[in-house]
């Protein structure tokens, strides 16, 4: 399947597509178009549309509810790389395998097997499913996109109405070094805090579990939050990279597993992880 075939969508930054080996009907990448682009709030912000975009076309198309991420963070996979997609490339990737009632392979059970056992979607069962995707992808982006301009909109129209109404006295009640605390830049606003705990059944001892500290919807100030703290985790001693996987929340609270991983490890984690409870429900 040559790339023009495997391309679905393309945003400003990223890129949702088929993986060389899609492993089931709902495995789907996004990954970043250009690798000197830095992971900022822009980027945040277009990863979390092509990520809803995604989840979106998954529904529409294949009846999708649920959906689970992984990918790797300074680590590609080696050997038989059981619990892990195969490498595409050393660009930012983000693998999405969507779960529906009836599907007749599940990534858990494709994961469980050595990289030269598994068994990829036929291209002619993946084209009966991927024009239906890009047209569901185009047209969930366009509304989001419009959705959330609409909304920047209306922010900006209650910081001057909010501005207008201040009386003196207090607005200078209301500033914080000489700027309205509406006219700070959400770039030099502190991150969201993330919590960083072990799990209740550890897969290996680097297994860190990562979740935003308050309620609420993901928004890209999360996104960027927890890469602070995966790349603090990639520091530590006898790590060299960070295999992560994360389950469809649902209605709970976002739960990203990271793994700490090492060439020269003796157990792959991965496997004790796939058995996991909630692992293997989102994979399996």
């Amino acid at each position: 399947m040559n790339l023009s075939r495997r391309l679905l969508y393309a945003s400003e930054i990223w890129e949702i597509a088929r993986p060389r080996t899609a492993l089931t009907a709902g495995h789907l990448l996004i990954r970043l178009t250009n690798p000197a682009i830095a992971f900022d709030l822009h980027s945040a912000t277009d990863w979390l549309l092509c990520h809803n975009a995604a989840r979106h076309a998954l529904a529409h198309v294949l009846g999708a509810t649920r959906c689970t991420v992984l990918f790797a963070h300074q680590w590609h996979p080696i050997g038989a790389a059981i619990g892990e997609p195969e490498v595409e490339s050393s660009t930012p990737t983000f693998h999405l395998f969507g779960r529906w009632d009836g599907e007749t392979a599940t990534p858990g059970e494709q994961l469980l097997l050595p990289t030269q056992r598994r068994v990829p979607v036929a291209p002619e069962k993946l084209a009966a499913y991927d024009d239906g995707l890009r047209t569901a992808l185009r047209r969930s982006a366009v509304e989001r996109a419009e959705a959330q301009r609409a909304e920047d909109e209306r922010t900006a129209r209650a910081r001057v109405h909010f501005a207008a109404v201040l009386t003196d006295d207090t607005a200078a009640k209301c500033t914080l070094d000489g700027q309205a605390p509406e006219s700070v830049p959400l770039t030099d606003r502190p991150l969201p805090g993330i919590s960083a705990t072990p799990p209740p059944a550890k897969a290996g001892r680097h297994h860190t579990v990562l979740s935003p500290a308050s309620d609420g919807p993901l928004a890209p100030g999360h996104l960027l939050a927890i890469a602070a703290v995966l790349q603090g985790l990639t520091e530590r001693r006898g790590v060299t990279g960070l295999s992560c996987l994360v389950p469809d929340p649902g209605h709970g609270r976002l739960e990203v597993h990271v793994l700490g991983r090492s060439a020269g490890e003796s157990v792959n984690p991965l496997q004790d992880f796939l058995a996991l409870p909630n692992v293997s429900q989102a994979l399996l």
